[in-house]
Formats: C-alpha cells, sequence, structure tokens
C-alpha cells in the first residue's frame, strides 16, 4: 500500500501580498516584472504548490530546488526565489526571481509575511521541547486552555487541532511555510492560544523561524536521537536556541533531569524552574497526592503562597509533572492562578493519544499503549505501571530502525529491570533486518537480567497476543513504541496498523470484554 500523507493544511482565504512590497521588506531586487504580481502562498515542494506561490528554490541533500523551477510554473507559481547557484541552473523563466543567499535561514520570515503572521496580529504561542513529554505537556497545555476558555489550536508529533478539528500530523514540527500556513489558518478560525511541540531536530532545521512564543518550556534530556546529534553536549546545544529573545519572552524549565540546570544558565529570556523531585531547589514543586490506573492526582506549589491542586487523566508522577509544567508556562503568559484553579478543579480535560493510553475493558489484566521509545521513558512508565500493578508487570517493545541504534542496549536494560515477563518484537524496521535489531535487544536483556522470563515474538501483532494469553486478571502489561501511530515502516512503505485495535482484539481473543 502507497504511503499516507496528510495534507498540508493553509488558510481558505490569504489577503494577497504584492512582490513589490515583499521584496521592499525583505531588501532584495527584482528580476523581471513585479508590479502587477500577487502573492497568496509560499512553497518550497512542488507537491503542495499552488497557483499564486512564491516558490522558494533552495539547496537541498541531493539537488537543488532550481532544477523544479519549471515544475512549480507549470503548477501556478508566480514568483521565484533562489540563490546565486540557483539563477545559473534555472536559465530564462517568464516570472520575477528574486535573489537571496542561503534562503532556508530566511524561510520562515519569508512565510511569515506571506501570510500575514507580524507582531500584533497573533494568537498566545506556547512551545514546549525536551526528549520526553513535550507531546504530553503540549495536550495539557491545551486542555487547560480550554478549560479557561480560550480557542485553542496545538501541534504535535500526534496530531494538529484548529479550533476543535483535529488532523493526523505529517511532522512533530512542520516546515516553516506549512507551519506559517498553519497558525494563519488558525487566525482565520478564530484560535487564540496555540500549544506547539518544539523537536530539537525543528530548531536545527528551521522550522519555527519566524515565530516568537509568549512562553516556552522544557522538559527534560535524555539519551535520544544520537543518529543526529554527536552527543548528548551537541543534543542541548540542538535545544537551547529556543530559549533566546530572538524566539521567546519567558520560559520555564523542569530540573527534573540533570540538564535542567544548564538550560536556565545558558537561557537568554528571564526563566522559573520546576521540579517534582524531593530535595531539589526551584521555584515551583509538583507533589503527588494519588496514583490510580485512571488518573493521577497533584498539588503544584509556588511563590507567594500560590497553591493549585487538580488531577489529570493519565498515569503516572511524570504526567503530573508535565502538568506542572503547563500550569506554569500559563502563569508566566499572565493567566491568573486563582482562575486556573478553578477551572481545574475537577481535572485537567485531556486526551492524549497513544500516550500511557490504557485500553482494557472492564475486566482482564490492564494493557497500556504508550509511544514512550526511549530509556528514560521506559523508566518513567515502568515505574509508573508498576505503582498501580498487584500483579506481574509485562512489557512488549521494539526498537526503531535506521534510528539511533546506541540508545537500544540501555533501553532493553531499564526494560529487563523494570518489569517481570518481558516480550521482545519489532516496531519500526524500516530498511534494517527486525530479527538483527531483535538481537541485539535481547542480548542486552539477558546480559541485564539473565533469569528474566523473556520472549522474542515477531511479528507485534503476535507479540502482543503471547503477553495477554501469559497475563491474569492483576496484571498489567505495557506496549511501549506505537502509540498513536497508525502504520508501521516497513522497507519505506508505512503499512496499516494500529497497537491499540491489535491490544483490544488480543484482550477479545482470550475471552477479556
Amino acid at each position: 500500500m502507497n504511503e499516507q500523507i496528510p495534507p498540508i493544511l493553509r488558510p481558505d482565504a490569504v489577503v494577497p501580498v504584492e512582490l513589490t512590497n515583499f521584496a521592499a521588506r525583505f531588501g532584495l531586487d527584482v528580476m523581471g516584472h513585479a508590479a502587477a504580481v500577487s502573492l497568496t502562498g509560499i512553497s518550497m515542494n512542488t507537491g503542495d504548490l499552488r497557483p499564486g506561490d512564491l516558490f522558494v528554490a533552495m539547496p537541498g541533500k541531493k539537488t537543488h530546488g532550481a532544477n523544479f523551477i519549471s515544475k512549480a510554473l507549470e503548477l501556478g507559481a508566480v514568483a521565484v526565489v533562489t540563490d546565486a547557484a540557483g539563477a545559473e541552473i534555472m536559465g530564462p523563466i517568464s516570472v520575477p526571481v528574486l535573489l537571496l543567499e542561503n534562503p532556508r535561514e530566511h524561510l520562515g520570515d519569508l512565510a511569515a509575511y506571506v501570510y500575514g503572521n507580524v507582531a500584533g496580529n497573533l494568537p498566545k504561542l506556547f512551545a514546549t521541547t525536551g526528549t520526553n513529554g513535550k507531546t504530553s505537556t503540549s495536550y495539557l497545555l491545551e486542555g487547560i486552555l480550554r478549560q479557561l476558555g480560550e480557542v485553542t489550536g496545538l501541534t504535535s508529533t500526534a496530531e494538529r487541532h484548529i479550533a476543535g478539528e483535529v488532523i493526523v500530523s505529517r511532522l512533530t514540527t512542520p516546515e516553516s511555510p506549512e507551519m506559517q500556513a498553519l497558525i494563519a489558518r488558525m487566525r482565520e478560525k478564530g484560535v487564540t492560544s496555540v500549544a506547539i511541540e518544539v523537536s530539537a531536530q525543528a530548531l536545527s532545521q528551521l522550522r519555527v523561524d519566524g515565530m516568537h512564543f509568549d512562553v516556552v518550556g522544557f522538559t527534560n534530556l535524555s539519551h535520544d536521537h544520537l543518529d543526529d546529534y554527536a552527543d548528548m553536549q551537541a543534543y542541548l546545544e540542538a535545544k537551547l536556541p529556543l530559549f533566546t529573545k530572538r524566539r521567546a519572552d519567558r520560559g520555564v524549565v523542569c530540573l527534573d533531569s540533570s540538564y535542567g540546570l544548564a538550560f536556565v544558565k545558558r537561557s537568554e529570556i528571564p526563566v522559573v524552574t520546576i521540579t517534582s523531585q524531593m530535595g531539589v531547589d526551584a521555584d515551583w514543586h509538583v507533589g503527588i497526592t494519588a496514583e490510580t490506573p485512571a488518573y493521577t492526582s497533584f498539588v503544584l506549589a509556588g511563590p507567594n503562597g500560590v497553591t493549585i491542586r487538580s488531577k489529570v487523566p493519565l498515569l503516572g508522577a511524570h504526567m503530573a509533572a508535565n502538568a506542572g509544567l503547563a500550569i506554569v508556562m500559563l502563569i508566566e503568559a499572565g493567566f491568573n492562578p486563582q482562575a486556573i484553579q478553578d477551572a481545574i478543579a475537577k481535572g485537567i480535560e485531556a486526551y492524549l493519544p497513544g500516550r500511557t493510553e490504557r485500553v482494557t475493558g472492564k475486566t482482564g489484566p490492564d494493557v497500556y499503549v504508550d509511544f514512550g521509545h526511549s530509556p528514560d521513558a521506559f523508566l518513567n512508565t515502568l515505574a509508573a505501571v508498576r505503582k498501580v500493578t498487584e500483579g506481574r508487570v509485562f512489557m512488549v517493545f521494539g526498537a526503531d530502525g535506521d534510528r539511533d541504534a546506541s540508545k537500544r542496549p540501555d533501553m532493553a536494560r531499564v526494560a529487563a529491570e523494570g518489569c517481570d515477563v518481558l516480550v521482545i518484537t519489532d516496531h519500526h524496521p524500516r530498511f534494517e533486518d527486525p530479527a538483527s535489531i531483535r538481537k541485539t535487544l535481547v542480548d542486552a536483556a539477558k546480559a541485564a537480567r539473565p533469569n528474566i522470563e523473556l520472549y522474542e515474538v515477531s511479528p507485534p501483532e503476535a507479540a502482543i497476543r503471547k503477553a495477554v494469553s501469559l497475563a491474569k486478571p492483576g496484571d498489567a502489561i505495557l506496549w511501549a513504541g506505537p502509540g498513536h501511530q497508525d502504520y508501521r515502516d516497513i522497507r519505506g512503505v508505512r503499512t496499516p496498523y494500529s497497537a491499540r485495535a491489535e491490544a483490544r482484539a488480543a484482550l477479545k481473543e482470550n475471552g477479556w470484554a
């Protein structure tokens, strides 16, 4: 089956931007006749180019975008921005050309101007970064904002939300023209506050350029993405630009990982701190008051005697920590703490697809599907499951192919140390041999706990059925990795697949409602 990619979202109507004004705004010379040309969009990809667009032809990994200018013109591009190298490639063309060196470095600003996303014309913007928890924090932010009466938008790994409309995501953080078009669509639909998940790759690849956030948050940093970054220091450096004056007004930093203090010390913007750890000095503290399979209650205490009590419809102390971070970000944005307390007194109303999502019926073992795919995510989630489980804890997981292989032994070690029964299976093999990935995981798990009850089962449909067949009421199964995703990447093809549906089917087949 061919890969299905959700469409890029744009506003229904755009106020046309005259090319002469656009060129003047960015100090660009125009080759050709620009007087009668107006822009209604911007694209760096002919796959989404629409009539009236400005086509930005940039150097790419394999080829220069200028090689696609003729295709862009066929599709309706009315002007082109490119660099000197692109101008040499393209030859004479029938539309105006604007020369701009290093166009990717300016792409976000160009797109923001085309879509009218300028200061004084924007909703409140919140951004969260970190290895784990940024998706959960973004959803919790949006949930609280909605309870406060805001019209909300969200862009995350899982979904885009626009004033109640839900769309499956393409990337964690879209390319800057798509992001700017998305913000413009949100403005068009009356959105007043937006929660945005920002990955390290998004910052490295300039995808949030052209945006200035009211408040940014940092969750944590742990072993992940070392296929993209040379080491943990390089990974840290990739996230730090979010905490600069260019990108944000204020920040909130969680001190629950050792890298939190580095963010505080290196931040260019004013920051406040938060922790859920005992004995850590911070401005705000999160304390857990109750943990159940259905919710986690907490109290948030901060300066001037402010205390906020609520609960999240999620399992685990780390989820309460994410909620605390979200609340403090809102307070830093100017929301009244008492108004927040009143709004969430009975709990934060948020559904987080694939984040420690309980898919169990009224009977049988508890089954949780979770998106976490790093050692730290395994550690936190297994600990949370253990706290609310009377019987044995099972874990089912696999590892990504063609991604950071250095974290695989640690993932297997943490899994083996944290569960009673381990089922190792496949995840997204991509172009790697899945059997080889499983062998690495099995060997590391056995090295950590030689006597652990361990099963190697492929494919994952069979793996979850194996776990369910062994489990009894009172036991719990954590299936880590697939979460909300509705596909598996097998040799470059997105094969339809749902962990939630497979888990429910496995329970039903074993006689559990």
